[in-house]
């Protein structure tokens, strides 16, 4: 599984890409909206196995794809992903994660969201493309609006979120949306 955009190659990982995965998801700034159980490596290691099983199955509804910079011999700088929640075929969850020093690079981002947009409208057929957010990540909620995604509801996510007073943001994208969209654009 492969997607192609001016500067990223979206692809299912491989072991080469282990070694910068661990080591990104290890960045003290990572842990800036993880609980301690997702920052174990057991966890990181947990994530690859379930990604690998994903790229497998048939029929797939879940791609979560390594991103890797074409214009430096593919170094990872990250992953990015549309995963449906068991067996639905009309919507699908967008997450893009990019290794910390790479934050802050909001074209990328917006490069590689487009991309998988397009993907999960064209050619997976999805209807809708959800997204959550944690209200503290203003990085994420700005990247959702800019891709025209419309806050649809909130509610108190996990414990370690409650507790710094933060909430969760659920993000909604239609398809007819999206189109109208790319039609002035």
């Amino acid at each position: 599984m492969e997607i192609v955009t001016k500067r990223f190659l979206l692809r299912d990982f491989n072991k080469e890409d282990e070694p910068a995965f661990f080591a990104y998801h290890a960045d003290p700034k990572y842990a800036q909206f993880c609980t301690p159980e997702e920052l174990a490596p057991s966890h990181t290691r947990e994530l690859l196995r379930l990604f690998e099983q994903w790229a497998t199955e048939l029929p797939r509804l879940n791609y979560q794809l390594a991103i890797v910079d074409r214009r430096s011999a593919g170094e990872l700088i990250g992953c990015a992903g549309l995963r449906c929640q068991g067996n639905n075929a009309f919507w699908a969850e967008l997450g893009i994660e990019l290794a910390p020093q790479f934050w802050g690079r909001y074209a990328y981002t917006i490069e590689i969201g487009k991309a998988l947009i397009e993907f999960g409208f064209q050619e997976l057929g999805l209807k809708e493309i959800r997204g959550v957010s944690v209200s503290a990540n203003v990085r994420v909620i700005r990247l959702a609006q800019r891709y025209g995604f419309i806050a649809v509801g909130t509610k108190p996510g996990s414990d370690w979120i409650s507790e710094r007073g933060w909430h969760q943001i659920e993000w909604q994208l239609t398809r007819e949306f999206w189109e109208s969209l790319s039609a002035i654009t």
